[in-house]
């Protein structure tokens, strides 16, 4: 089974971060911030990830460290039962629906960490989380994960559905990089026979 836990500590968050890539989308979440647990729930249901987070953060200040952090330690988690990343599929992408709105995520798992994220926003706060958050979980996971992200809303005007489509493309994307391929199973998918550094 391909499992890890992370513990991340600073003078402004307090995080707990467990899963399994194997698993069947079970999740534990509670990060202090209603939207984020959603969102979080939403990615590990639609990855089949476990995942259990816990955190606490400087809320009384506002959702970001917190935001970061837990983008962060999601990654970090990732990379860490991913291992060598022998076997896996490697890419992934996903295009995802939800009412009026539409987002394609395409993702590498490449250990090359870059975020393309082209997502609008035409409010500042979902509840009472800053949409602009949104981008830094994102660009906190890719670079944690070692993952290359694109995030593209194509369209769409509920903010709600739009941070959604997001998460969900993510998740179902996510959920075939990390599949083992059964001609593969026992190569690093690259010519070069490892995962990471130039290209």
């Amino acid at each position: 089974m391909r499992t890890a836990s992370i513990e991340r500590n600073t003078n402004e968050t307090r995080i707990s971060v467990s899963l399994n890539l194997d698993g069947s989308g079970v999740y534990d979440v509670d990060t202090g911030v209603g939207f984020l647990d959603h969102m979080l729930e939403q990615l590990s249901r639609h990855s089949l990830i476990d995942l259990s987070v816990r955190a606490e953060g400087d809320l009384h200040i506002d959702a970001h460290h917190t935001t970061e952090d837990v983008g962060i330690a999601i990654g970090e988690a990732v990379a860490q039962a991913l291992g060598d990343r022998r076997g896996i599929t490697r890419y992934g992408a996903a295009v995802i629906p939800m009412d009026e709105t539409l987002t394609r995520v395409a993702l590498d798992l490449s250990n090359r960490p870059y975020l393309i994220w082209k997502v609008v926003f035409s409010r500042p706060k979902l509840g009472e989380m800053d949409t602009e958050l949104f981008k830094e979980w994102f660009q906190a996971f890719a670079q944690a994960a070692g993952a290359t992200l694109h995030v593209q809303t194509e369209y769409g005007e509920n903010n709600h559905h739009i941070v959604e489509s997001c998460y969900k493309a993510l998740a179902r994307a996510l959920r075939q990089a990390i599949e083992i391929d059964p001609r593969k199973a026992d190569a690093v998918p690259s010519t070069k026979g490892v995962l990471g550094g130039s290209l």
